[in-house]
């Protein structure tokens, strides 16, 4: 019976001095903080010369953030406001761009829009990373003067 103990005993301390030691999966992977999709939808270059993406992001920032919450679903409508000089800076990397669309015809219309971008690696909460030598780019983008800050459908076509 002694016997049947000892080697018992030899084996379950063994066995746990194995299992510790062996690396489990996520200390091999571990899991992404924050996934976001990196991809850039859109690539525009600014009046100075600053090559700002708008990448797919995800529901925090990004294409896939306001092309629902604010009904911007096109490139162009984010690249014609980048195409000039930013409207503010904070001198940290943020930079807002102020665009105007204007619907002529028998129903005359116009909007004042904002495309923020985050022109640095990282954005101010140290979240997301977008690699080195690489820019967050455009984070948010919407309609100013509009219920809910969302931008009428013609602004699309």
């Amino acid at each position: 019976m002694k016997k049947i103990t000892a080697i018992a005993a030899t084996a379950l301390t063994a066995a746990t001095l194995l299992s510790a030691a062996a690396p489990n999966a996520a200390a091999l992977h571990p899991a992404q903080p924050h996934p976001w999709d990196h991809r850039a939808k859109c690539n525009t270059t600014d009046a100075d010369g600053r090559k700002i993406p708008t990448r797919y992001g995800n529901a925090d920032f990004g294409w896939k953030h306001f092309t629902n919450r604010h009904n911007i679903k096109t490139c162009r409508i984010v690249n014609e406001a980048l195409e000039g000089n930013p409207d503010s800076d904070d001198h940290h990397g943020r930079l807002e761009y102020d665009g105007d669309a204007i619907r002529t015809g028998p129903n005359p219309a116009h909007v004042k829009y904002v495309v923020i971008v985050q022109y640095s690696r990282k954005t101010k909460d140290g979240k997301y990373d977008a690699g080195r030598g690489q820019k967050i780019g455009v984070i948010n983008a919407f309609c100013r003067n509009q219920p809910q800050n969302k931008c009428p459908a013609w602004m699309n076509q």
